[in-house]
């Protein structure tokens, strides 16, 4: 997988009634696009990540903050 800082992401919840995440590519930390992200999600918490099958990438969406 390949993503750029500014890239939604979505996090999909994996049990029944567990909800999607969202949240935006913070600062690429792998080279060529490559993980680990840190990620900033909707609701203010900040985590670096290596995506797995439930992750997916909505690209140029992002708002970018300094």
């Amino acid at each position: 997988m390949e993503a750029m800082q500014g890239d939604r992401i979505v996090v999909r919840g994996r049990t029944v009634g567990s909800s999607d995440r969202h949240g935006v590519i913070v600062e690429v930390r792998g080279q060529e696009g490559h993980p680990p992200y840190l990620v900033r999600f909707d609701d203010g918490h900040e985590t670096v990540m290596y995506p797995g099958g439930d992750f997916a990438v909505e690209r140029g969406h992002g708002v970018q903050s300094g």
